[in-house]
């Protein structure tokens, strides 16, 4: 028995970790890369595996950097079934069938000038066909319920608490009369977090794959999350001007609108409009609307709140669908909030936002997740004043922030205390840190040997791992 990292491996995206046991291959998440264009559609494109040969596919949730690549995955080969939660399978269904739309619109924007340029013309990694089928091999279960991809292998999903339906793969497995458990982390949320419940643990294991992207960084508390929120949303109605905010639709969007729900609630927001600019957002809040299994008690406590029983909207809230609406937000006069995709500003309408309010001092753009090295986002939160959009040179002239204490991720001190909950309960044989970079990785690495968790590697693309 074995484990090869394929994908996020000393870097945040593209999860695909092939376990092999029993002469089968039973793979775990299949995401899309994302960094510098080119390296991206390379490495995208390029698959390490023989999709043909992979008898399971294991999603721990919906986001693209963990699902994005399955289409690819069907397109080379792939005719088994996928195994995730329930509402990552419905989540999946929205976010995959997205992405084979972007694909196919970015491809048709680079052959336009390719052709003129005589150059030869790309294919799309995959199409929206591509993304239906690969939907189709998906298999829900529910959280704690015993599943078996195939002989040998017996599995269960734990809530990781990072976004609706995320899960914590344990996974035992049986070669030989052998018998070992992987548990794989996916990626981990914090405790008391909005809308859904914390993360849970799981009764021991051999071997852990767990995610480290914060591995080197402490998270301000939730509520002061909630508060600078409240302090830019309000300054911004002052200057009259827009606030921006890159969001992934699929998570922090809700989380966002939540958080803007309490405060007008509770009279602490100005009379600002707020706009959520993506199809996929929207339709991603019905998907949650529909999954209470994964709320926390505040969340029901919410819904069963007379005065407020859409905890996902209010008065000045307003969700759009149309690409005219979307345009028409460009000569908005007033201020207003602006909350769409993506969140690392690599693709979609928040790019023609950007566009348009980055040269302006009256504006306001926050962040409010994670921005992968060389991503539009990562430059601009670094500080970078001269950026370039749709080809276009522009200027920043905005104010810049970051709601930092949003993450969906845990920090350092939440993934030990995490880890230390399997650990104690004996026989853990090894730890992999995969999701994050090498700063991060090598900082959870030295919290981890001095509370006795380990040994720990952090894996290369490629490399093997023995279950022993």
């Amino acid at each position: 028995m074995h484990v090869q990292f394929w994908g996020a491996a000393q870097t945040v995206t593209g999860s695909m970790h092939m376990v092999h046991v029993n002469g089968k291959q039973l793979l775990l998440d299949c995401g899309l890369y994302q960094g510098r264009r080119k390296d991206a559609f390379a490495r995208n494109r390029d698959f390490p595996i023989e999709a043909g040969d992979v008898d399971a596919v294991i999603l721990s949730h919906a986001h693209i950097d963990h699902s994005g690549n399955l289409p690819t995955l069907y397109k080379n080969g792939f005719r088994k079934s996928i195994f995730t939660t329930h509402a990552s399978r419905d989540l999946a269904v929205h976010l995959l069938m997205d992405a084979a739309h972007i694909q196919e619109m970015d491809v048709k924007y680079v052959n336009k000038k390719r052709k003129k340029q005589g150059k030869n013309l790309f294919d799309p990694l995959y199409v929206q066909k591509d993304a239906v089928d690969v939907i189709r091999r998906i298999r829900p279960v529910g959280y704690h319920e015993s599943f078996s991809p195939f002989d040998g292998v017996k599995a269960r999903f734990h809530d990781a608490g990072h976004m609706l339906g995320s899960a914590v793969s344990e996974i035992d497995l049986e070669e030989k009369g052998k018998k070992t458990r992987l548990v794989f982390s996916g990626d981990i949320g914090r405790p008391n977090m909005p809308i859904l419940r914390d993360p849970e643990t799981v009764d021991g294991a051999n071997y852990l794959i767990m995610e480290g992207t914060y591995g080197n960084r402490l998270h301000d508390k939730t509520g002061d999350a909630k508060a600078f929120l409240k302090k830019i949303v309000n300054e911004t109605f002052e200057k009259r001007g827009k606030l921006i905010i890159p969001a992934f639709s699929v998570g922090r969007t809700q989380q966002i609108v939540y958080w803007l729900d309490q405060l007008a609630e509770a009279g602490e927001l100005e009379p600002i409009k707020v706009f959520v600019d993506s199809p996929l957002a929207v339709n991603a809040t019905q998907v949650f609307r529909s999954h209470v299994e994964c709320y926390d008690q505040e969340m029901i406590d919410r819904m069963m709140n007379e005065e407020d029983q859409d905890p996902l909207g209010f008065r000045n809230l307003h969700y759009i669908r149309k690409v005219a609406m979307s345009k028409a937000l460009n000569n908005y006069e007033g201020p207003a909030v602006i909350i769409s995709a993506s969140g690392m500003c690599e693709a979609g309408r928040i790019l023609h936002h950007l566009k348009n309010s980055i040269g302006d001092p009256r504006n306001t753009i926050l962040f409010s997740g994670f921005q992968a090295f060389h991503t539009l986002g990562r430059r601009i939160l670094d500080g970078h004043k001269d950026i370039r959009i749709f080809g276009e040179e522009l200027v920043v002239h905005a104010a810049v922030h970051n709601l930092e204490s949003s993450s969906g991720h845990a920090d350092q001190e939440e993934l030990v205390t995490w880890a230390k909950e399997i650990a104690k309960k004996g026989q853990l044989k090894g730890v992999a840190i995969v999701h994050c970079e090498a700063d991060s990785a090598e900082a959870l690495k030295d919290k981890l040997a001095a509370e006795n968790i380990g040994p720990v590697i952090i894996p290369e693309r490629g490399q093997k791992w023995d279950l022993h």
